[in-house]
């Protein structure tokens, strides 16, 4: 099988994994073998198609489709970055395990009243950043795995906890937004830069800064 098709398969086998969760097989899975060997067995096929979709990438053809759009990882990365920072060392009741905060008085506060899913907006723009940076298939592919990913994965985070978690999370969906800055813009919330703070943003930036420098030697290509 030719290193092209193989990312394909690969690609459609990383996504399959990983959209299990939120389907009724979870569940017999679960059932069948109990909840950390599904855990096991899921992570393992995570790691593995990732593996696979990885050294697809790396034999894969170049196949150019646009002009690679070099300042696009250089605009949005930073962005990225910041999100993914705010959104790991913050508060999130849409994590595992954290819905007890959906019960507070006020369960959105800092990053959370921009967007409730920060850190699946950081990945999709740090994918969007590489796809329109590369211009070329093999790069669609991999890259818009990540972001097909990201953003149906936070889609689905939120049907199932609205059916989970009921009220509680009606709550919470009514004061903050899927996209960016919607529920700030539609009246429903605010921007708070004081409950961000400077440090989660200073830490983000400074990740950015330190892969833009690295980035040549950890992934053999200039990040501009």
């Amino acid at each position: 099988m030719d290193p092209s098709a193989q990312l394909y398969y690969a690609a459609a086998a990383f996504l399959a994994t990983h959209f299990v969760s939120s389907t009724p097989l979870r569940g017999a899975l679960v059932k069948a073998i109990g909840e950390k060997a599904y855990l096991g067995v899921y992570s393992l096929a995570a790691f593995a198609t990732l593996g696979w979709m990885i050294w697809a990438y790396g034999k894969a053809p170049l196949e150019p489709l646009w002009p690679g759009l070099r300042l696009a990882p250089a605009i949005l990365m930073p962005f990225a970055f910041v999100l993914i920072a705010c959104g790991l060392l913050s508060i999130n009741p849409t994590a595992v395990g954290a819905a007890r905060h959906l019960r507070g008085q006020d369960p959105a506060r800092g990053i959370i009243r921009v967007t409730r899913h920060p850190m699946m907006w950081g990945f999709m723009l740090w994918a969007a950043a590489h796809l329109l940076a590369r211009g070329e298939m093999k790069a669609a592919v991999f890259f818009g795995t990540f972001l097909v990913l990201a953003a149906l994965g936070a889609l689905l985070i939120d049907q199932r906890k609205a059916k989970t978690l009921a009220n509680d999370w009606k709550h919470f969906a009514d004061v903050t937004s899927y996209l960016p800055f919607g529920a700030i813009i539609a009246g429903r919330n605010r921007l708070a830069a004081d409950e961000i703070g400077w440090r989660n943003p200073a830490i983000g930036l400074a990740l950015y800064a330190l892969f833009f420098w690295f980035h040549s030697m950890l992934f053999g290509a200039r990040p501009y």
